[in-house]
């Protein structure tokens, strides 16, 4: 059965688009900007967006996603609050969850499965968590027909590639580089060759995250990826302007100027 994420990947295949992915801190700077963050950003044309679950550990985030999760906890945010806040968020893309293992586990698989579905989440992407140990999440997510995203990095070997190929649904989040998120003003060259490879093994959509900063880089990556993920370039002007007036036009301006780079 096709779902939202299948459904948005399509459209765009067929308009020759690709899709260009947010994350956002849930809850970052506060509850009431991070809601109009969002609507900003589908606005401008994001295809899909990621919800970032806070957490106190974030071992594949760098400094930026590492700040603002912290400043989210201190608000409170769990992944509870943001099931409550997904609910009421009226949209019209796929939204997704970005998470570590912990949090789902301490909530419970089936209830978080079912939390997923009841809220409109139409994914999960868990970075911690390896594709060998996600039997259990990935039947809870089933049931739901929700994805269960992994990540391929620029070290994983053919046989694991393949692996990770079959098991991910959605599509498949390639990591740019090795370390952890960040804004970088440089991509290392051999992504093309890293997205070959893994299309020997797969017609899912394949997105690449970490890294991606600037139109031009956008632009670029767009010609051989389906899709771009961008985190903490776009945290660093909330960051900059978050108590200034023109947050809102700097978010969407940035946004739609990536997206314009990511069109046919």
């Amino acid at each position: 059965m096709i779902n939202r994420i299948d459904k948005k990947f399509q459209e765009l295949r067929k308009r020759g688009e690709r899709a260009l992915i947010f994350y956002l801190t849930v809850g970052y700077p506060d509850l009431a900007t991070f809601t109009k963050l969002l609507f900003a950003l589908e606005r401008s044309g994001a295809d899909l967006i990621e919800l970032g679950i806070p957490f106190s550990d974030p071992v594949a985030d760098g400094l930026t996603i590492q700040k603002t999760s912290q400043v989210a906890l201190k608000q409170k945010i769990t992944l509870k609050k943001t099931f409550s806040l997904a609910k009421d968020l009226d949209v019209n893309i796929p939204l997704l969850l970005m998470t570590y293992y912990n949090p789902v586990y301490q909530y419970g698989l089936k209830k978080f499965a079912d939390s997923c579905k009841r809220n409109g989440i139409e994914g999960v992407i868990v970075p911690d968590l390896p594709p060998e140990e996600a039997n259990p999440l990935r039947r809870a997510l089933k049931r739901h027909n929700l994805d269960l995203i992994f990540l391929i990095a620029p070290t994983s070997p053919e046989k694991r590639i393949k692996m990770i190929s079959n098991k991910s649904k959605g599509f498949i989040y390639y990591v740019s580089l090795t370390g952890v998120t960040g804004a970088r003003e440089k991509l290392p060259k051999t992504i093309r060759l890293s997205l070959n490879k893994i299309r020997k093994f797969t017609k899912r959509p394949i997105c690449v995250g970490f890294g991606i900063s600037k139109p031009f880089q956008a632009r670029e990556i767009g010609k051989y990826s389906d899709g771009i993920i961008i985190g903490s370039a776009l945290l660093n002007i909330v960051e900059k302007y978050k108590n200034k007036r023109g947050l809102i036009k700097k978010v969407e301006k940035f946004a739609s100027e990536i997206k314009e780079t990511l069109k046919g």
